[in-house]
């Protein structure tokens, strides 16, 4: 759940240009140091290469599970049979990560919490890391327990810090007053006096220093003129974050992130102590979860650290900082949140992925949030992870997808499905699918589950679950389709890393902009980005036939500018090393769509009048070349966009919620194309692709057929489609299938039989019908088996395709009121999932539109036997009794956790709604 290079100066910032250049070559060296990509499978150039996989994907591109450790109270027998478990579900991995207790200890169940970092849960982790790997899967630790970093180690000085504001009315007359009492871990940094009554409305640009007074009772003092009436403080102060759901034993301070020393405490006190548990096997990867360390914008070396990077002083700066107030404030808070990025880069991501290369592992790390990172920091770790589906809008996953593809990491990990349609045990299969295809979209390719809870054995059934989170463990009934659902995100990542990205739409992301705005105990790029980034500038982009990917300042200095155009979203602060990137840029063809302004300020403070006037000479020569298009607002980049790029793809009608992206191999273009809309679609589809051969890949089987090279798109609610076109085509490719329309073989919406586990006899179903309209199989989650017969005679199976078709499934209106995250927004004609048996031979599966299994090879003439296997919600079975009352482990262990969404618990429809007809499709 969080963000790093090391940002150098520009010519506008005090630190000479040799430097720059300098740690620059050194930052590029770091990005194609092959230690610190991601390794896996040989990324393939060729369709050849790349076919001779599709059937079977390599096991690294499976889907990858956190597996939450609650306690920690693990027991080794349950740990091999859940990693058994998740390899038998077709996933590739997981990531363990320590959390909360969720029981007191109960020795008669096996239930003991033991401490983090205890001999025996390092003994555990060692088993686990031995076992997975036994049976051939990924293992990946979290250097920590909870999140962000931090714990019983970190003490105040060493807590994450922050600079706190405290003002003080003087008393009539007074001329001098003592200084404010101080908590440990503070210091006073600086004090101002003005002649206002209080801080509020003050005027910040006319506080003065205060002088020191004569000493009284052994205490400095603040000396105060007659006008003086209020004095402002400035204490470097601490956050008091706690480690967010941390383990027993691993409570305690979030570490300062600015610090590296303390970043190398952390590393000696925790991380060593977790390697040694791997022992000769250390993990694939390490991991970081999303920067959260709120409110965090000081360290204590702060002010020395300014002055070497910016050329001033800080401090008289503070009041500005603090209020925004008068024409300096833009240009300090600037250089302000830059240096923070600059130290979270040097001293807490680079040590780290040291660390992790030194140590035989890789760094794996969510790069956003705050401290303040930016989307170039990604170069400084070897696995970039992103968390978020917003493919419409400006996204976390973007900044990992953009930087991967900018700095040549070609496997991108997203955390997905993090608050998956709420409640726990909500969620579904086609849930799953609609988010991971908005991640694709977006240029992920593997997936981390968010999660998979370790639940003990005699747990009440649905077992555990996270307090925030869907659950994808095999307590979950509609497990029986989980390995349909991994081959089909392990295929799907698997295409999408092969060749090199083709995105031709870079977003520049107007950081010195963000900097500039940022305040006081909310220092976040990411999380300000969206007011340049907005949802209809995406929109207009991918309206316009395109993809994109997110560039800033510090790529195009390093790396230049590669796609064929560029946009720049109302940017207003610019130094002059990039726009004359820029004219580079222009100069040898690119084209540049801007929003709303030119750029006519300096960066930063420093010489800014100097550097704002070369700011604007060198933005207009930009602006005068033809290739550089200045439009008023984001509405018109669309527009824009089209005068000078053809679509990569062109719908023949609206069709907005199509997504699609393009990976560029040597001899073909593939594009994975997404209806994320809970509708059907259909719109004849024009590619830019100019290869002669098109074919389709089937995303659940990797058949290849034939295609035409203007296809139809005719796409089921949240169906996708990959087409590739080719130089030539491959050997195994079949010819398209030229079938009639679907005519009715046989109604099957009837005459059922029904059979549930608990042994009772099988009940007749006349009409289907939601199975918790009974009262006695209202709250029954698990697999219940419909049963029926259907006779057909030889001509009916000889010349078509017979399609067992379970129905169109119903779209919602809205979506319903829950705090976050996303659902498909589609009601399922079989709730959840199912598995089809066709006279004794498993068929297919039911999980995702077109609801639909071909079942033509396993029928035969006379009387046929079709079983459904219908699994529904481990929802049902939770809304059957109370709810745990976690009093007492509150009291134990303190409230470290609250279950979300609780009031949303009720049972939900399940089993085969209806209806389901035998449908026949003629061969021409």
């Amino acid at each position: 759940m969080t963000p790093r290079p090391p940002r150098q100066p520009l010519a506008a910032r005090a630190v000479p240009c040799a430097l720059a250049a300098a740690l620059l070559c050194l930052s590029l060296a770091h990005a194609a140091d092959p230690a610190a990509s991601a390794s896996g499978p040989t990324v393939s150039h060729t369709l050849s290469e790349v076919a001779a996989h599709l059937a079977v994907p390599p096991d690294d591109a499976k889907p990858m599970m956190r597996w939450w450790w609650f306690g920690p109270a693990v027991a080794k027998p349950e740990l091999q049979r859940e990693i058994a478990a998740m390899k038998a579900g077709g996933f590739g991995g997981f990531e363990i990560q320590p959390v909360y207790p969720m029981e007191l200890d109960d020795p008669a169940r096996g239930i003991r919490n033991v401490p983090y970092l205890s001999p025996e849960f390092l003994d555990a982790l060692g088993f686990a890391n031995r076992t997975g790997r036994a049976n051939g899967l990924r293992v990946d630790m979290t250097l920590a327990s909870g999140w962000p970093y931090g714990g019983p180690h970190i003490g105040v000085t060493q807590a994450a810090a922050r600079l706190r504001m405290a003002s003080v009315a003087l008393p009539a007359g007074s001329s001098a007053f003592a200084p404010p009492l101080l908590m440990s871990g503070e210091k006073l940094v600086a004090t101002f006096v003005g002649d206002g009554s209080d801080a509020r409305g003050l005027d910040t640009t006319k506080l003065k220093p205060a002088a020191p007074a004569a000493a009284r009772n052994g205490r400095g003092a603040i000396a105060a003129a007659p006008r003086d009436r209020v004095l402002v403080f400035y204490i470097a102060s601490r956050t008091g974050q706690q480690v967010k759901r941390a383990a027993l034993g691993a409570e305690g301070f979030v570490m300062d992130h600015l610090n590296r020393g303390v970043v190398e405490h952390h590393l000696r006190t925790v991380a060593e102590p977790l390697l040694k548990a791997f022992g000769d096997q250390p993990p694939y990867a390490v991991f970081s979860d999303s920067l959260e360390v709120y409110q965090t914008d000081w360290t204590d070396d702060f002010l020395d650290e300014f002055r070497k990077r910016r050329g001033y002083d800080l401090t008289p700066y503070l009041p500005v900082i603090f209020s925004g107030q008068g024409p300096d404030a833009g240009g300090a808070r600037h250089d302000w949140a830059l240096t923070q990025t600059e130290l979270v880069n040097e001293r807490y991501l680079t040590p780290v992925d040291d660390w992790a290369k030194a140590h035989g592992t890789r760094f794996r790390s969510q790069t956003y949030g705050e401290p303040a990172v930016s989307m170039s920091s990604n170069r400084l770790v070897a696995l970039p992870e992103g968390e978020g589906p917003q493919f419409r809008e400006f996204s976390f996953t973007r900044l990992a997808t953009s930087a991967g593809h900018l700095y040549g990491r070609p496997v991108i990990s997203a955390e997905s499905w993090t608050w998956l349609h709420s409640p726990a045990f909500s969620a579904t299969p086609l849930d799953m699918k609609a988010e991971a295809d908005r991640m694709l979209l977006q240029g992920v390719n593997l997936f981390v589950g968010h999660g998979w809870p370790y639940t003990p054995p005699g747990a009440v059934e649905p077992g555990y679950s996270f307090y925030a989170a869907a659950v994808f463990n095999d307590h979950n009934p509609w497990w029986n389709v989980m390995p349909d659902v991994t081959g089909y995100l392990a295929r799907m990542s698997y295409l999408m890393r092969q060749g090199e990205p083709a995105n031709e739409v870079a977003v520049f992301l107007p950081n010195d902009d963000v900097y500039a705005a940022l305040v006081p105990g909310k220092v976040s790029l990411s999380a300000e980005m969206h007011r340049h980034v907005t949802p209809e500038l995406t929109a207009q982009i991918l309206d316009a036939g395109q993809n994109l990917d997110y560039v800033d300042a510090e790529s195009v200095l390093a790396l230049g500018v590669k796609h064929p155009v560029l946009v720049l979203p109302h940017v207003t602060r610019l130094a002059p090393e990039v726009l004359a990137k820029l004219q580079d840029y222009v100069r040898g063809g690119g084209r540049i769509v801007a929003v709303g302004t030119k750029p006519s300020l300096a960066p930063g403070l420093r010489d800014a009048a100097q550097v704002g006037k070369r700011v604007a000479a060198a933005a207009g020569a930009l602006f005068a070349s033809k290739n550089v298009q200045l439009v008023a607002d984001d509405g018109a980049v669309g527009a824009a966009l089209r005068k000078v790029l053809a679509p990569d793809l062109q719908l023949s009608n609206d069709a907005a919620d199509i997504g699609f992206v393009r990976r560029k191999l040597k001899d073909a273009d593939i594009y994975f194309v997404a209806n994320t809309g809970n509708r059907p679609l259909k719109a004849s589809a024009g590619f830019r692709s100019k290869r002669a051969v098109a074919s389709w890949i089937d995303p659940d089987s990797g058949k290849v057929t034939q295609a035409d090279n203007a296809p139809v798109l005719d796409l089921a609610p949240y169906e996708s489609r990959v087409i590739v076109f080719s130089d030539a085509p491959l050997p195994a490719t079949a010819p398209a299938p030229r079938l009639a329309p679907a005519r009715l073989v046989a109604d099957l919406g009837r005459d059922w039989t029904l059979a549930f586990p608990d042994g009772a006899k099988p009940a007749a179903v006349q009409q289907l019908h939601s199975w918790t309209d009974d009262a006695a199989t209202r709250y029954f989650s698990g697999e219940a088996v419909y049963t029926r017969e259907v006779t057909l005679d030889a001509a009916q199976l000889q010349g078509q395709r017979l399609v067992l078709d379970f129905g169109q499934g119903t779209p919602l209106a809205s979506t319903p009121k829950v705090p976050a995250g996303m659902r498909a927004m589609l009601d399922s004609p079989v709730r959840e999932a199912a598995q089809v048996i066709v006279n004794g031979r498993r068929a297919g599966a039911v999980w995702r539109p077109p609801y639909a299994v071909d079942v033509t090879p396993y029928l035969a003439p006379g009387r046929n036997r079709i079983e459904v296997r219908v699994a529904n919600l481990g929802l049902n079975a939770l809304a059957g009794h109370a709810l745990p009352d976690y009093r007492l482990l509150s009291a134990r262990y303190g409230e470290r956790f609250k279950p979300q969404d609780t009031q949303l618990i009720a049972p939900q429809p399940s089993g085969m709604l209806g209806p389901v007809r035998l449908m026949g499709e003629k061969r021409l």
